[in-house]
């Protein structure tokens, strides 16, 4: 039976500045479950059905759970239809080094959209580009709905949190910056660095002036039709780095 305690703490990390103080963050559902014991991020308490635990208790080892009713889930999730088990894990701190980002490095500069970040994350896992660096304005990577629309590619792909002013200046090496902008050139027609940046901006006013400084290269995705103004960003980065891999 879970305590006043515990569904207070679980449900203070709705908001950010739980998460940020406490370090701890939630992550639901059987599949993402399964990810995240693959993962080797710590699990502080794994809450679930009896059957579920019944199902895995194999895979727990050394994991803390607890047995809890579904009525009980529905208090603590944050689901519209709770699954049958939710974790409770601590924060993963990344140590950052320039040295570390080989192939693509994607930028994100204020993505506010949790659902975008979400879809980019898991596009990223797809595609093999391993780093992610958002603006410190963008959404929290640990905002609930950006966790469950990973669909557990959190786990595998590195996201850092930078200002992205100074990301820039102090980059010890050279390296060409591409910025996606409906003033750039056809990205068909573009010749493609293997190490480099790639740049989407924000959801309604694309790459901010500041960061669009840096930017060495503007490329955009042809419009065939001529009809929609733009793209959503996360379908825009699918393309880009269709194109890009």
């Amino acid at each position: 039976m879970l305590s006043k305690n515990q569904i207070k703490h679980i449900r203070s990390l709705q908001l950010k500045k739980n998460r940020v103080n406490e370090s701890d963050f939630i992550v639901e559902g059987e599949k993402m479950i399964n990810e995240l014991l693959s993962s080797g991020m710590i699990i502080k308490r794994i809450f679930a059905t009896k059957s579920w635990i019944n199902l895995n208790v194999s895979k727990l080892n050394l994991i803390e759970h607890q047995v809890v009713s579904e009525k009980e889930l529905t208090m603590i999730s944050n689901l519209k239809n709770p699954n049958k088990v939710l974790a409770l894990v601590k924060v993963d701190f990344l140590k950052f080094d320039y040295n570390d980002l080989k192939g693509i490095t994607l930028i994100l500069d204020d993505i506010r959209d949790p659902g975008n970040l979400g879809t980019i994350i898991r596009l990223c896992d797809w595609f093999n580009v391993s780093n992610i660096i958002c603006s410190n304005n963008s959404v929290d990577v640990f905002n609930s709905k950006v966790v469950q629309s990973t669909m557990g590619s959190l786990f595998r792909v590195n996201i850092f949190y930078k200002d992205l002013i100074n990301f820039f200046n102090e980059c010890p090496y050279d390296r060409t910056v591409y910025g996606a902008s409906l003033s750039g050139s056809d990205i068909k027609k573009i010749k493609i660095d293997k190490d480099m940046f790639l740049v989407v901006g924000n959801e309604s006013n694309g790459i901010s002036d500041s960061v669009k400084s840096f930017v060495d290269k503007k490329l955009k995705i042809k419009n065939i039709n001529g009809g929609a103004e733009s793209l959503n960003v996360a379908c825009a980065t699918s393309i880009l780095l269709y194109e890009f891999c």
